[in-house]
């Protein structure tokens, strides 16, 4: 998984930690979250803030 694959990410972390309300993480906690999944594998600076973003609108819309 890279960066830029917002939805397989937001998928991941709902599999991961079912009980959070993405709309309560911190964009610095949502990069270490996403570090940690066991498939990623991408640059930490490759992410930004509109990558982050996405990621916690699809975690939400999933949700």
């Amino acid at each position: 998984m890279k960066w830029t694959d917002v939805h397989e990410i937001a998928l991941a972390l709902l599999d991961h930690h079912p009980d959070v309300d993405p709309m309560t993480v911190r964009f610095v906690d949502l990069m270490q979250w996403v570090q940690a999944l066991p498939d990623f594998d991408d640059h930490r600076d490759r992410c930004n803030e509109r990558i982050l973003e996405a990621i916690q609108m699809n975690w939400m819309d999933e949700r």
